[in-house]
């Protein structure tokens, strides 16, 4: 490795971004750990991925809370908390930082400015690294092969592409405490909300699948936090059968227990498709930003992947669920 372990004691990991981005790079931070099994591990990142760090304590060790930067659309800046941020990154002295956040546009230059140690990661035309500890950002390949390849430029093996999602059992309890009259793989989950509105596939359509699945005997359960509860008020109304609405009911653990345990799931292409990846539940995910070969799953048999924005078909989706029962029946 380009890092021996003996001398990388402290590693960052910098990826400030969302769920579903994260859980890409799960396979990235189980190779990590496996490498460096003494390292201390710590994230970088949004406020919400403290949690995150706690889920995934096998492979994290610690969080710092990234502020934001000019430029990065996630969250304003802050100059008084971008100065305390710096400050830290100093004072912490890490051995290495993985930049996995992007493609090195405004990043790559900010980490240098604010940490001594090495950084490794990816670049691109314009922001340009010299030496061998950053790759050209690779495009047209899954979220979570791009990281394993970054990793492989520092020789640091992959330990498998597959996604994970730990549920804890006080978040098992807490969905048992529901006492919802679901039964195991009985139902399908529908989660039609999603992060921009942009990125949400019309609620009739949703509407639609439901009420085909109910018609095939599923009972519908419908998910979503309580800043989605127009959409999942509005696919309600558009069904024709009852739902389960648990609309701000849940918790992101009690979310993955539900899809776990259910026969379906059908979303925009979001954080709950890679939860559904990880726990090898069946889906049919729509893609809005026009990218299903970076965030589409990796297992292409069992999760259905539609680009909306090359054939908005929906007698092609329903086609593509109705095989997918199918296949879950046999």
């Amino acid at each position: 490795m380009k890092f021996k372990p003996e001398n990388t004691r402290k590693i960052a990991v910098f990826r400030a971004l969302q769920l579903g981005d994260m859980l890409c790079a799960v396979p990235a931070l189980r190779a990590l750990r496996d490498a460096y099994p003494h390292a201390h591990i710590t994230l970088l990142g949004l406020p919400w991925a403290k949690s995150f760090t706690k889920r995934f304590s096998r492979y994290l060790d610690s969080f710092i809370h990234f502020p934001g930067y000019h430029g990065l659309p996630e969250q304003s800046f802050n100059e008084s908390e971008w100065s305390d941020f710096k400050e830290l990154i100093k004072c912490e002295n890490f051995d290495l930082i993985l930049q996995m956040q992007g493609n090195g546009n405004i990043v790559n230059e900010m980490l240098q400015d604010i940490s001594p140690g090495k950084i490794a990661g990816f670049h691109s035309v314009g922001n340009y690294m010299p030496g061998n500890l950053f790759i050209e950002y690779p495009t047209g390949i899954s979220e979570i092969l791009r990281h394993l390849l970054m990793l492989e430029n520092l020789e640091i093996p992959s330990k498998g592409t597959y996604l994970e999602f730990p549920v804890s059992e006080i978040e098992q309890r807490n969905l048992d405490c529901l006492n919802l009259d679901i039964s195991f793989r009985n139902y399908v989950c529908i989660h039609p909300g999603s992060r921009g509105s942009w990125r949400q596939w019309p609620t009739f359509y949703f509407a639609s699948l439901a009420d085909k699945c109910a018609e095939n005997g599923y009972q519908i359960v419908i998910t979503g936090t309580n800043e989605e509860s127009e959409i999942t008020s509005k696919v309600m109304s558009e069904m024709n059968y009852p739902a389960i609405d648990l609309t701000g009911k849940t918790g992101l653990g009690e979310v993955a227990q539900l899809i776990t345990d259910a026969a379906l799931l059908i979303s925009n292409c979001t954080g709950v498709s890679h939860i559904a990846a990880a726990v090898e539940t069946p889906s049919i995910v729509i893609s809005m930003d026009g990218e299903p070969e970076r965030w589409g799953p990796l297992n292409k048999e069992i999760h259905k992947t539609i680009d909306w924005t090359k054939n908005q078909d929906f007698e092609a989706v329903l086609d593509e669920m109705m095989q997918l029962t199918m296949d879950i029946q046999k």
